[in-house]
Protein backbone atom coordinates (compact mmCIF):
# COMPACT_ATOMS: atom_id res chain seq x y z
CA UNK A 1 0.00 0.00 0.00
CA UNK A 2 2.65 2.30 0.97
CA UNK A 3 4.75 3.44 -1.68
CA UNK A 4 8.52 5.06 -1.07
CA UNK A 5 9.19 7.81 -2.37
CA UNK A 6 12.85 7.75 -4.78
CA UNK A 7 16.11 8.19 -2.87
CA UNK A 8 16.65 10.55 -5.05
CA UNK A 9 13.36 12.66 -4.26
CA UNK A 10 13.61 12.40 -0.33
CA UNK A 11 17.54 13.88 -0.47
CA UNK A 12 15.78 16.25 -2.93
CA UNK A 13 13.07 17.41 -0.12
CA UNK A 14 15.65 17.15 2.39
CA UNK A 15 18.09 19.79 0.60
CA UNK A 16 15.00 21.68 0.22
CA UNK A 17 13.85 22.06 3.75
CA UNK A 18 17.79 23.60 4.77
CA UNK A 19 17.31 25.87 1.74
CA UNK A 20 13.97 26.85 2.64
CA UNK A 21 15.56 27.44 6.42
CA UNK A 22 18.08 29.79 4.88
CA UNK A 23 15.88 31.63 2.59
CA UNK A 24 13.62 32.23 5.76
CA UNK A 25 17.11 33.16 8.03
CA UNK A 26 18.21 35.78 5.15
CA UNK A 27 14.53 37.67 4.34
CA UNK A 28 15.56 41.19 3.12
CA UNK A 29 14.51 44.14 1.94
CA UNK A 30 13.94 42.76 -1.41
CA UNK A 31 11.34 40.67 -0.38
CA UNK A 32 9.11 43.20 0.51
CA UNK A 33 6.80 44.38 -2.01
CA UNK A 34 5.99 48.14 -2.89
CA UNK A 35 8.03 50.75 -4.44
CA UNK A 36 9.75 53.94 -3.92
CA UNK A 37 8.17 57.52 -4.97
CA UNK A 38 9.19 60.92 -4.69
CA UNK A 39 7.23 64.07 -3.37
CA UNK A 40 8.14 67.16 -3.33
CA UNK A 41 7.12 69.46 -0.31
CA UNK A 42 7.76 72.84 0.29
CA UNK A 43 10.51 72.83 -2.53
CA UNK A 44 12.40 69.60 -1.03
CA UNK A 45 12.04 66.29 -2.30
CA UNK A 46 11.30 63.58 0.16
CA UNK A 47 11.63 60.10 -0.64
CA UNK A 48 8.80 57.68 0.53
CA UNK A 49 8.13 53.66 0.58
CA UNK A 50 4.85 52.11 -0.23
CA UNK A 51 4.79 48.48 0.64
CA UNK A 52 2.40 46.06 1.88
CA UNK A 53 2.46 45.60 5.82
CA UNK A 54 1.28 41.44 7.26
CA UNK A 55 -1.72 40.80 6.56
CA UNK A 56 -1.93 42.97 3.55
CA UNK A 57 -2.38 46.22 4.35
CA UNK A 58 -0.77 48.87 2.44
CA UNK A 59 1.59 51.44 4.32
CA UNK A 60 3.29 54.48 2.65
CA UNK A 61 6.21 55.62 5.28
CA UNK A 62 8.50 58.57 4.57
CA UNK A 63 12.35 57.91 4.57
CA UNK A 64 13.73 61.50 4.84
CA UNK A 65 14.78 64.01 2.23
CA UNK A 66 16.60 62.59 -0.25
CA UNK A 67 20.52 61.90 0.29
CA UNK A 68 23.02 59.53 -1.08
CA UNK A 69 22.66 57.38 1.56
CA UNK A 70 18.65 57.02 0.74
CA UNK A 71 19.41 56.59 -3.12
CA UNK A 72 21.94 53.92 -2.05
CA UNK A 73 18.92 52.24 -0.35
CA UNK A 74 16.79 52.34 -3.44
CA UNK A 75 19.91 50.63 -5.35
CA UNK A 76 20.20 47.83 -2.82
CA UNK A 77 16.11 47.46 -2.82
CA UNK A 78 16.70 46.81 -6.89
CA UNK A 79 19.27 44.37 -6.65
CA UNK A 80 18.13 42.04 -3.97
CA UNK A 81 14.56 42.16 -5.86
CA UNK A 82 16.53 40.73 -8.91
CA UNK A 83 18.41 38.39 -6.64
CA UNK A 84 15.04 37.56 -5.22
CA UNK A 85 13.25 36.96 -8.25
CA UNK A 86 16.21 34.82 -10.01
CA UNK A 87 16.20 32.27 -7.33
CA UNK A 88 19.21 32.07 -6.02
CA UNK A 89 19.38 29.38 -3.88
CA UNK A 90 17.23 27.08 -6.00
CA UNK A 91 13.91 26.66 -4.24
CA UNK A 92 12.27 26.78 -7.50
CA UNK A 93 14.14 24.34 -9.20
CA UNK A 94 14.08 22.29 -6.59
CA UNK A 95 10.24 22.64 -6.44
CA UNK A 96 10.29 21.41 -10.09
CA UNK A 97 12.94 18.36 -9.43
CA UNK A 98 10.53 17.38 -6.90
CA UNK A 99 6.81 17.66 -8.45
CA UNK A 100 8.64 15.33 -11.17
CA UNK A 101 9.17 12.92 -8.72
CA UNK A 102 5.47 12.52 -7.63
CA UNK A 103 5.79 14.32 -4.24
CA UNK A 104 2.65 15.66 -2.81
CA UNK A 105 1.68 19.42 -4.02
CA UNK A 106 -1.03 21.74 -3.20
CA UNK A 107 -2.80 22.67 -5.60
CA UNK A 108 -2.28 26.81 -7.00
CA UNK A 109 -5.44 28.22 -4.97
CA UNK A 110 -4.53 26.46 -1.81
CA UNK A 111 -1.02 27.35 -1.94
CA UNK A 112 -2.18 31.11 -2.84
CA UNK A 113 -3.90 30.70 0.61
CA UNK A 114 -1.10 29.22 2.28
CA UNK A 115 1.32 31.40 1.11
CA UNK A 116 -0.30 34.56 2.51
CA UNK A 117 -1.30 32.92 5.47
CA UNK A 118 2.44 32.62 6.16
CA UNK A 119 3.92 36.01 4.80
CA UNK A 120 1.02 37.07 7.45
CA UNK A 121 3.22 35.88 10.47
CA UNK A 122 0.85 33.24 11.18
CA UNK A 123 3.37 30.15 11.66
CA UNK A 124 5.54 32.80 13.51
CA UNK A 125 3.28 33.03 16.22
CA UNK A 126 2.32 29.71 16.73
CA UNK A 127 -0.18 28.94 14.01
CA UNK A 128 -0.34 25.06 13.31
CA UNK A 129 -1.17 23.68 9.30
CA UNK A 130 -3.68 20.58 10.05
CA UNK A 131 -5.59 18.41 8.36
CA UNK A 132 -5.36 16.87 5.03
CA UNK A 133 -3.08 19.65 3.64
CA UNK A 134 -0.53 18.83 6.61
CA UNK A 135 -0.72 14.98 6.10
CA UNK A 136 0.17 15.59 2.63
CA UNK A 137 3.51 17.33 3.65
CA UNK A 138 3.85 14.72 6.48
CA UNK A 139 4.14 12.09 3.63
CA UNK A 140 6.54 14.12 1.78
CA UNK A 141 9.05 14.65 5.06
CA UNK A 142 8.82 10.69 5.40
CA UNK A 143 9.97 10.12 2.36
CA UNK A 144 6.11 8.02 1.33
CA UNK A 145 3.59 8.89 -1.18
CA UNK A 146 0.28 8.28 0.15
CA UNK A 147 -3.02 6.64 -1.99
CA UNK A 148 -3.97 9.71 -3.29
CA UNK A 149 -7.88 9.33 -2.23
CA UNK A 150 -6.95 10.44 1.15
CA UNK A 151 -4.97 13.84 0.06
CA UNK A 152 -7.66 15.49 -2.34
CA UNK A 153 -9.33 18.69 -0.63
CA UNK A 154 -10.10 22.29 -0.46
CA UNK A 155 -10.25 23.11 3.44
CA UNK A 156 -7.23 24.68 4.98
CA UNK A 157 -7.20 23.47 8.54
CA UNK A 158 -5.06 26.23 11.11
CA UNK A 159 -5.07 25.16 14.34
CA UNK A 160 -3.56 27.34 17.20
CA UNK A 161 -3.55 27.54 21.38
CA UNK A 162 -5.23 30.64 22.80
CA UNK A 163 -2.32 31.75 24.48
CA UNK A 164 1.12 31.32 23.55
CA UNK A 165 4.80 32.98 24.12
CA UNK A 166 6.27 34.09 20.90
CA UNK A 167 9.78 34.94 20.31
CA UNK A 168 8.70 38.32 19.15
CA UNK A 169 6.16 39.79 21.89
CA UNK A 170 3.72 42.00 19.99
CA UNK A 171 3.67 40.03 16.29
CA UNK A 172 0.39 39.36 15.18
CA UNK A 173 -1.28 37.75 12.36
CA UNK A 174 -4.15 39.51 11.13
CA UNK A 175 -5.55 36.49 9.13
CA UNK A 176 -9.14 38.19 7.94
CA UNK A 177 -7.04 41.44 6.51
CA UNK A 178 -4.57 38.36 4.75
CA UNK A 179 -7.38 36.61 3.68
CA UNK A 180 -9.09 39.75 2.09
CA UNK A 181 -5.50 40.97 0.77
CA UNK A 182 -5.64 37.90 -1.69
CA UNK A 183 -9.02 39.45 -3.98
CA UNK A 184 -10.20 35.98 -4.01
CA UNK A 185 -13.60 36.76 -2.39
CA UNK A 186 -13.33 35.15 1.05
CA UNK A 187 -16.32 36.33 3.44
CA UNK A 188 -16.61 34.60 6.89
CA UNK A 189 -18.84 31.83 7.31
CA UNK A 190 -22.25 32.75 9.25
CA UNK A 191 -22.16 30.73 12.55
CA UNK A 192 -25.32 28.69 13.35
CA UNK A 193 -25.66 31.24 16.52
CA UNK A 194 -25.23 34.62 15.04
CA UNK A 195 -23.78 35.94 17.94
CA UNK A 196 -20.68 34.25 17.66
CA UNK A 197 -17.94 35.56 15.49
CA UNK A 198 -17.40 33.24 12.38
CA UNK A 199 -14.05 30.93 12.45
CA UNK A 200 -14.50 29.78 9.15
CA UNK A 201 -13.70 31.75 5.83
CA UNK A 202 -15.12 30.81 2.20
CA UNK A 203 -15.10 31.73 -1.46
CA UNK A 204 -18.91 32.43 -2.67
CA UNK A 205 -19.35 29.33 -5.50
CA UNK A 206 -16.21 27.48 -4.15
CA UNK A 207 -15.20 24.30 -2.25
CA UNK A 208 -12.25 26.39 -0.72
CA UNK A 209 -12.76 26.97 2.97
CA UNK A 210 -10.54 27.81 5.99
CA UNK A 211 -10.98 26.87 9.21
CA UNK A 212 -9.31 28.06 12.47
CA UNK A 213 -9.19 25.39 14.96
CA UNK A 214 -8.36 26.44 19.07
CA UNK A 215 -8.11 23.39 21.87
CA UNK A 216 -11.08 23.58 24.49
CA UNK A 217 -9.79 24.02 27.80
CA UNK A 218 -13.44 23.76 29.59
CA UNK A 219 -17.01 23.19 28.78
CA UNK A 220 -17.81 25.86 26.50
CA UNK A 221 -18.16 25.02 23.00
CA UNK A 222 -18.46 28.74 21.99
CA UNK A 223 -15.77 29.92 19.30
CA UNK A 224 -12.96 31.96 21.21
CA UNK A 225 -11.26 35.28 20.06
CA UNK A 226 -7.50 35.01 19.82
CA UNK A 227 -6.07 38.41 19.93
CA UNK A 228 -2.61 37.35 18.01
CA UNK A 229 -4.63 36.17 15.07
CA UNK A 230 -7.09 38.94 14.96
CA UNK A 231 -9.96 35.68 14.68
CA UNK A 232 -11.69 33.38 16.28
CA UNK A 233 -11.49 30.11 16.02
CA UNK A 234 -13.52 27.13 17.25
CA UNK A 235 -12.60 24.94 20.54
CA UNK A 236 -11.98 21.27 19.56
CA UNK A 237 -11.45 18.29 22.03
CA UNK A 238 -8.35 16.62 22.23
CA UNK A 239 -6.99 19.00 19.69
CA UNK A 240 -4.18 20.19 21.88
CA UNK A 241 -2.44 16.91 21.89
CA UNK A 242 -2.36 17.19 18.04
CA UNK A 243 -0.39 20.81 17.87
CA UNK A 244 2.00 19.61 20.81
CA UNK A 245 5.25 20.43 19.67
CA UNK A 246 4.75 20.92 15.98
CA UNK A 247 7.49 20.66 13.49
CA UNK A 248 8.55 22.29 10.60
CA UNK A 249 6.99 21.54 7.29
CA UNK A 250 6.91 22.72 3.73
CA UNK A 251 3.93 23.03 1.13
CA UNK A 252 5.25 22.50 -2.29
CA UNK A 253 3.53 23.97 -5.68
CA UNK A 254 5.66 26.20 -8.11
CA UNK A 255 7.65 27.65 -4.91
CA UNK A 256 8.48 26.61 -1.44
CA UNK A 257 6.07 27.50 1.62
CA UNK A 258 7.87 27.29 5.33
CA UNK A 259 4.80 26.32 7.82
CA UNK A 260 4.60 24.62 10.98
CA UNK A 261 2.57 20.55 10.83
CA UNK A 262 2.35 18.42 13.53
CA UNK A 263 4.34 15.38 14.57
CA UNK A 264 3.62 12.31 12.20
CA UNK A 265 2.59 10.07 14.63
CA UNK A 266 0.27 12.34 17.14
CA UNK A 267 -1.11 12.56 13.75
CA UNK A 268 -1.79 9.43 12.65
CA UNK A 269 -2.78 8.53 16.46
CA UNK A 270 -5.38 11.42 17.11
CA UNK A 271 -6.97 10.41 13.48
CA UNK A 272 -8.03 7.38 15.34
CA UNK A 273 -9.61 9.37 18.17
CA UNK A 274 -11.21 11.93 15.09
CA UNK A 275 -12.61 9.24 13.44
CA UNK A 276 -14.84 8.38 16.61
CA UNK A 277 -15.91 12.29 17.29
CA UNK A 278 -17.64 12.17 13.77
CA UNK A 279 -21.28 12.16 13.77
CA UNK A 280 -23.82 9.43 11.42
CA UNK A 281 -23.45 12.55 8.97
CA UNK A 282 -19.96 12.79 8.47
CA UNK A 283 -18.98 9.20 8.04
CA UNK A 284 -17.32 9.46 4.46
CA UNK A 285 -14.59 11.84 6.94
CA UNK A 286 -14.61 9.61 9.70
CA UNK A 287 -13.25 6.55 6.71
CA UNK A 288 -10.84 9.06 5.18
CA UNK A 289 -9.45 9.62 8.84
CA UNK A 290 -9.14 5.82 9.40
CA UNK A 291 -7.47 5.41 6.12
CA UNK A 292 -5.14 8.02 6.88
CA UNK A 293 -4.15 6.84 10.26
CA UNK A 294 -4.01 3.49 9.02
CA UNK A 295 -1.07 4.41 6.13
CA UNK A 296 0.80 6.57 9.13
CA UNK A 297 0.90 3.88 11.42
CA UNK A 298 1.85 1.37 8.60
CA UNK A 299 4.95 3.44 8.10
CA UNK A 300 5.72 3.69 12.03
CA UNK A 301 4.70 -0.37 12.41
CA UNK A 302 7.19 -0.93 9.13
CA UNK A 303 9.97 1.39 10.52
CA UNK A 304 9.53 2.67 14.02
CA UNK A 305 8.16 0.08 15.60
CA UNK A 306 9.07 0.89 19.24
CA UNK A 307 8.37 4.10 18.87
CA UNK A 308 4.49 3.52 17.77
CA UNK A 309 4.32 1.61 20.70
CA UNK A 310 5.55 4.53 23.23
CA UNK A 311 3.48 6.74 21.61
CA UNK A 312 0.47 4.65 21.70
CA UNK A 313 0.88 4.19 25.98
CA UNK A 314 1.49 8.06 26.25
CA UNK A 315 -2.00 8.29 23.76
CA UNK A 316 -4.22 5.89 26.04
CA UNK A 317 -2.47 7.16 29.77
CA UNK A 318 -4.11 10.34 29.18
CA UNK A 319 -7.68 9.45 31.04
CA UNK A 320 -10.44 7.11 30.37
CA UNK A 321 -12.00 9.14 27.41
CA UNK A 322 -8.47 9.46 25.39
CA UNK A 323 -8.47 5.43 25.74
CA UNK A 324 -11.85 4.58 25.24
CA UNK A 325 -12.03 6.46 21.66
CA UNK A 326 -8.63 5.66 20.85
CA UNK A 327 -9.10 1.91 20.89
CA UNK A 328 -12.33 2.30 19.24
CA UNK A 329 -10.68 4.16 16.58
CA UNK A 330 -7.86 1.43 16.26
CA UNK A 331 -10.68 -1.52 16.45
CA UNK A 332 -12.48 0.36 13.59
CA UNK A 333 -9.54 0.96 11.21
CA UNK A 334 -8.63 -2.91 11.62
CA UNK A 335 -11.83 -4.15 10.78
CA UNK A 336 -11.81 -1.49 8.15
CA UNK A 337 -8.12 -1.60 6.37
CA UNK A 338 -5.98 -4.68 8.39
CA UNK A 339 -4.00 -4.68 11.60
CA UNK A 340 -1.27 -2.91 12.95
CA UNK A 341 1.10 -5.59 14.15
CA UNK A 342 2.69 -3.53 16.71
CA UNK A 343 -0.63 -2.52 18.00
CA UNK A 344 -1.92 -6.02 18.30
CA UNK A 345 -2.61 -6.87 22.05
Amino acid sequence: MLKDLSIETRTLHAELMERLAVREAQRNIGNLEGSFSTKTISGREYLYFQHYMAGGAKRSICLGQKSQNLEELVQLYTVERKENAADPIGIQELCAQLKAGRIATAPHPIARVIRELADSALFQVGGVLVGTHAFGCIGNLLGVHWDETTLGTQDVDIAAERNLSIAVPGLTADIPKALESLSMGFFPVPPLNRKHPSTSFAIRKSPLRIDLLTPRTGASEEPVYIPRLKAAALPLSFLGYLIEEPIPGVVINGDAIAVLIPQPLKYGLHKLIVSQLRDVTARAKAHKDLYQAYQLLSFFDKELPFELKEGWQDLVSRGGSWKMRAEAGLQAMEREYGKIPALSF
